[in-house]
């Protein structure tokens, strides 16, 4: 990790967020094709809006991870705003997370924006809604709002759950039953969240029994979360 990677913001880049690490399907793949096709956008600066489990972080992740940068809560820059700006200016990029009404420090965000584009660097927010929704009142940032591109995440669908699920047992070298999985999509709630935690607890419920993961295992576990 760089050194501005380590800067005391409220960081929350993921540690195994990669882009190999992405898993593909109609809910994330303009996002992840928006993510390929870097430095090739329109603009310096993308949106990624979606609700919550709808993978912003994990794909915002995956792209920090290949051009380089930090991510830092949009709460933060006003009191960071000096050092972003030499980040920016060596040639790193930015992630801001969880803009949205009430989030937003317009006369910061609207000075870091500039500083994105001014630097030739790159920027992504997340948010959980579209940057019209976000109530802002500062005409200059409105306008650059308005010009922002932005991508939609939907929630994710049962494949990509199914196969984050496969995945995450994988990095725990568990070869899962599919049909286990498919149990426990059919109950859970839709999200990548959601799924990675499933899988934790799933996979601990396991250890403690002394037993395979199972189905019977999936559905305790689910029964205590409230889903089965």
């Amino acid at each position: 990790m760089n050194a501005s990677s380590q800067l005391p913001f409220d960081l929350s880049l993921e540690p195994e967020s990669r882009r190999e690490d992405l898993i593909e399907s109609s809910a994330n793949a303009t996002a992840i094709a928006m993510i390929d096709a870097w430095p090739d956008w329109p603009g310096h600066v993308l949106v990624l809006a979606g609700p919550i489990g709808s993978g912003k972080t994990h794909i915002a992740g995956a792209w920090i991870s290949v051009a380089g940068g930090i991510v830092c809560k949009l709460s933060a820059i006003t009191d960071h705003m000096e050092e972003l700006q030499k980040i920016l200016e060596s040639g790193e990029n930015i992630v801001l997370e969880d803009a949205g009404p009430g989030e937003i420090e317009e006369t910061a965000l609207f000075h870091l924006v500039n500083a994105v584009r001014q630097a030739g660097a790159y920027c992504i927010i997340t948010s959980r809604t579209w940057p019209l929704q976000w109530n802002v009142e500062l005409p200059d940032l409105k306008s650059r709002l308005r010009a922002m591109q932005v991508v939609e995440l939907l929630e994710p669908d049962d494949m990509l759950l199914k196969q984050v699920m496969i995945k995450l047992f994988a990095d725990r070298q568990i070869i899962i039953d599919e049909k286990v999985v498919d149990y426990c999509v059919l109950r859970m709630e839709r999200s990548l969240e959601t799924a990675a935690r499933l899988v934790a607890e799933i996979d601990a419920e396991a250890l403690a029994g002394k037993s395979p993961v199972s189905r019977a295992v999936a559905s305790r576990v689910l029964e205590r979360s409230g889903m089965n």
